[in-house]
Formats: structure tokens, sequence, C-alpha cells
């Protein structure tokens, strides 16, 4: 059974749902992040053939491993998967509540917010005056615009979720009484995850990195900035991960032919990672300093408390995928599998990325351990597994999820089915050689982010495992290619798509058997407050008042670039940073506005 065949659920009006103003900017929004998976992919490929002494950085006009590093990181961690996020989500919201989102302003300006961040991170990274990798970490210093950019980013999930919130409202308010659809409850639950989790980044870019860089502000502490940053760095990954998990759980088993086991279950699981994502960070800080240990255990404790919700969705989905397959024909322990639609491939790259995620989940518990952690701390073990997980589960999962989107979007067919099939058995087999590769040398203690092809110390033991790297990073890019050979030729066919909708699974126990506690959103994000105010209040109170002491480096520029600009244009991006903030402001009222004259209409 193919994606772009089956009928969806139910009845659903896609014209009266997506007015085309808000569609366009759902669509570009989608486009800017495949760009982003394009050059970061492209830059990649650089990173990995670089373990095997190949130099392409001068070739791509770019000043060397760290610059190009930089790029990988932002496009494909911060661009690429919130783009996606903001599109694929607000595209579920309407969907779900079989309507409108309750502001064109909003879902336009994310769309022209997260261009705008873009474009400025985009100028300071390629002009090398922000080569601080995506951490970000100080006292390395970039470039003003580094930071604007990455808070217009953030700004744009705002402007999602909010729009989000307010079709959540408007919907309640013609619907008294009743449960939130499910695909829009866990689309909402997802954005209000975030919403809590990016206030750590968003404080510091906006009150110390970004000041620091105009130069109001001499000196910083990177290790309250660190804490700050890792508050968002470990349940960013989630933000990551959930729009696929709404794939997979309430797509996945309509494109097989099935049905959702439960949608009290499936609720709890988004509350879960609603509730238990963000007092996290501090198990990326076990090896910090001036953090007490106690506080780095009960981190601990939460971060072994999120394999709950993931121990769920693995049985959950794996019961759905062999009941699916077991409807076909399938018989025997594992005879069902091959009764599969494997030839669908929006469906074998979705099940390709459920299972190297497997692998990603188990070597993830490993960074989670207080003890274990510090055997594969800082090597190349970490991207190793975040390769398995946001590399596979999340890339894979959108490639495979942009067979039917493209085509649902566009009303163009799909191009090059085969090629499609190609492309997600390719990706798969070349993430696990270079994960392999990246693990073994990590376990060999080959550090990470380090230019290794450049070391004066390289061990002959990680030659086997540098090879690896390449090997399955050359076949990953082949794989991408293959990707954006079919997205544009469908974006070129001149055939139509027939019978395109979105496919939106049936569930075996529906939203009446469901507990009314588990349709509160309003109370588990009360609950997911109070936890990150017990998990992070001691610690921040504890180590105030700030030891802001450190200046800021710059070890990357060459002389004479890109300094002097700060000083010119510092107001400038006064005036932007001002204006913005304003004009967001301004969008919030005029989107609230616009839901009440819906409302009184």
């Amino acid at each position: 059974m193919s994606a772009t065949t089956i009928p969806v659920a139910m009845a659903f009006d896609r014209g009266a749902s997506e007015p085309a103003a808000q569609r366009w900017a759902i669509r570009w929004q989608l486009y800017l992040g495949f760009i982003g998976l394009a050059l970061g992919g492209l830059i990649g490929l650089l990173q990995a053939i670089e373990r095997i002494d190949i130099d392409w950085y001068d070739e791509a006009g770019l000043a060397g491993y760290y610059q190009g590093l930089t790029l990988h990181g932002v496009l494909l961690a911060l661009v690429f998967t919130f783009t996606f996020g903001n599109a694929f989500l607000s595209l579920t919201t309407i969907r779900g509540f079989g309507r409108p989102l309750a502001s064109t302003a909003l879902v336009q300006g994310a769309f022209w917010t997260a261009l705008g961040g873009v474009a400025l991170a985009s100028y300071a990274i390629l002009s090398n005056q922000a080569s601080v990798l995506f951490t970000f970490y100080s006292p390395m210093k970039a470039h003003a615009t580094f930071y604007l950019g990455a808070v217009f980013l953030v700004l744009s999930t705002w402007l999602t979720s909010a729009n989000q919130l307010l079709t959540l409202r408007a919907w309640k308010r013609e619907h008294p009484g009743e449960r939130t659809p499910l695909l829009a409850f866990v689309s909402i639950a997802t954005y209000l995850m975030w919403d809590l989790a990016s206030l750590g980044v968003a404080v510091e870019a906006v009150a110390f990195l970004l000041p620091w860089s105009l130069g109001w502000m001499e000196t910083i502490d990177p290790q309250f900035n660190r804490t700050l940053f890792w508050f968002t760095g470990h349940p960013i990954v989630y933000f990551w991960l959930l729009p696929i998990y709404v794939s997979w759980y309430l797509m996945v088993p309509r494109q097989l032919g099935g049905k959702l086991y439960s949608d009290g279950l499936t609720r709890l699981v988004f509350i879960l990672f609603l509730v238990l994502s963000v007092p996290t960070g501090l198990h990326h800080q076990y090896t910090d300093p001036g953090i007490p240990v106690w506080m780095k255990s009960i981190h601990l404790f939460t971060t072994f408390a999120v394999i709950f919700p993931s121990l769920i969705t693995a049985f959950t989905l794996m019961s759905v995928v062999e009941s699916a397959g077991r409807a076909r024909g399938g018989r025997g322990i594992i005879g069902w599998i091959r009764h599969l639609p494997w030839g669908d491939p929006s469906v074998s790259a979705q099940l390709l990325a459920m299972l190297v995620f497997l692998l990603g989940g188990a070597t993830g518990i490993i960074n989670a351990s207080y003890t274990v952690n510090k055997v594969v701390h800082n090597t190349s073990f970490i991207p190793g597994h975040f390769h398995l997980t946001v590399g596979t589960a999340v890339a894979l999962s959108v490639m495979g999820i942009s067979y039917w989107l493209v085509p649902y979007l566009t009303g163009h067919a799909l191009y090059g089915r085969r090629l499609a099939l190609a492309q997600g058995w390719l990706y798969a087999i070349g993430v696990l050689v270079f994960a392999r590769g990246q693990i073994a040398g990590g376990l060999n203690g080959m550090p990470r982010r380090t230019a290794i092809g450049a070391a004066t110390y390289e061990l002959s033991s990680w030659n086997l495992d540098n090879w690896l790297t390449a090997i399955g990073g050359i076949l990953m890019t082949i794989s991408g290619l293959l990707f954006f050979i079919v997205l544009i030729g469908t974006l070129l066919t001149r055939k139509p798509a027939t019978d395109v909708e979105i496919p939106v699974a049936e569930t075996r126990h529906g939203a009446s058997e469901t507990l009314p506690v588990l349709d509160r959103l309003g109370f588990w994000f009360g609950i997911a407050v109070l936890l990150v105010v017990l998990a992070y209040g001691p610690l921040f109170i504890a180590y105030l008042p700030l030891n802001r002491t450190s200046p800021g480096w710059n070890v990357w520029q060459v002389p004479g670039g890109g300094d002097a600009w700060v000083n010119v244009l510092a107001g400038v991006w006064l005036v932007l940073a001002i204006g913005g903030f304003v004009w967001f402001w301004r969008m919030l009222q005029s989107a609230v506005a616009e839901s009440r004259r819906s409302k009184l209409g």
C-alpha cells in the first residue's frame, strides 16, 4: 500500500482547511529545511573524507575544518530540524482539528522569521566570524549576527506554537466538552515541551551572548552559559524526534494498512516526553566542575526516566508493524516481516529508520550513565551515537515522509519511485558503516570535534575506523543525492498526483476510552514546569552571583577579518533586535484579534 494512494481515515476537505495563504508558508518553510539538509549533507562529506586525509575545504571555499563543522551542525541540527518541525506540525495541527490555523500572520511570520535567522547566521558563519560549532560554547566569541540568527530561529518555533495554541482555543470553543483530536494533541504537546526547553538557550543568547558579542559586556561566565545551553541542549533531541514520532504513531500504521493500538497510551507517551525531557541537561555535564554531584545524580535519574516513553514507543510500534504484517498474510516468528509494504519508499525509509534507531537508543543509555559516560565522553563515540538518532531516525524518516508530503503539498506525482526505494536502503547501510567507524574509534580514544586527518597524534588503531567513517559518509552522500533527484523531479514533473492525502491512522482503543486527565495539556505543562524548577532551581540559586571573568576568544579567524564589523554595526543589530521583538509582539496581538474576529463571525 502506497503513501501516495491511501485515502484519509475520515472525510477531510483539504481546500477548506488549508487556505492558500497558509499553505505556501508551510511549503516554503519545508523547502528551506531541504536547503539546509542539502548543504549540511555536502559539508558532512568533507567531514567524513577528512578522516582519510582528503582535504577539500579550500575547494569548497571554506577556511577549514571548524568552519565546515559549524556549518554542518547548524544547518542540520538547527535549520533542517526546526523548519521541518514548523512546517510538518503546522500541517498536522490543521489536519487534526480539520480547520485552518487560527492566524495566517503567524504561520507566514514563522517562515519569514526562520528565513531571517538563517540569513543572519549564514553571514556570520560563511564570513568565518562564527566557527563556534552548533553548541557555540563561550568563551569562543562569534559575530553578533550568529546569535541574532539563532534567536530568530527560536522565535519561528514560538510563533508556530502560539498559532497551535490559538487554534486549540478556537477549536475548543466550537467543540465544548470534546477530547482534543489525537493528531493535534501530540503536535501541540511537542511544541509545549520545546517552549519550555528553549528558554535556556533563549536566555543565554539574548541576556549574555548577544550583548557580549556587541561589546556591551566585556567578560562572561562560560560555566553558567554552558549550563543554560544544556538546559536546552538535551531536550532539543526530543524536539527533533517527536515530529517523527507523530508520523510513526499516527501515519505509519495507516500506511501499513493497520491500526494504532491506543489513543490513551499515545497521549501518555507524549505527556511523559513533555514532563521528563527538560530536567535532563546536566547529564551532558558529568565532567564539568562547579556542579554538585547530587545535582548531576538527579539529572541521571530523570534522564533514565525518559527511557520509559521510548520503551513504550518501541513495543507499541513493534505491535503495530507485526500486526500489519500478519494481516497481510505473514506467518511464523519472522515470516510476517517480508509481507510488509517494503515497495513503498515512504514506508521502507521509516521502517529502516526505526531499526537503526534501536542502536541509537542503546548507545544513548551509555551516554546517560554517570560512570560509563566517562569512557566515551568527548570521543567520536558521541557523533556515532547521534548519527544513529538525529542522523537517521530523524533525517531518514523525514526523507520517507517527504515521499508523500511533497506530492501532497504540490499536487505532483512522486518521481522515481525505484530511486526513492534505493535511497532509503543506501542511507541505512551508509549510516551503519559510518557509525561503526565513529563508535569504534571513540572506544579506542579518538577525540570528537577534531581534524583527525591533520592530527599529529593519530593512532594506527584508528585507521580502519577512519576508513569506515569515510566510506559510510560517501554512501550517505550518494543517498542524499538520490533523495534530491527524486525531490527535484517531483517538483518539476507535470504528472499530477492522484488521491494524495495525509495518511492518518485509526485506533483500536479510541478517545472515548481515554482518561480525561490525559487530555489536560495545561495541567501536564504545569507539572513539567514544577519539575524543571526542582531540578534546576537549587543549582542556579547556589551558583549566583555569576563568575564573569572570561574575555572572548577568537582562535580561528584570519588577522584583520570581521571584528571591526561588530563595532560598526552594533547599533544596527540593536535596532533589529528591538524591532524584531516589537514585530513579534504586534503579530501576536494581530493573531489574537484575528482569532476573536473569527469567533464573532
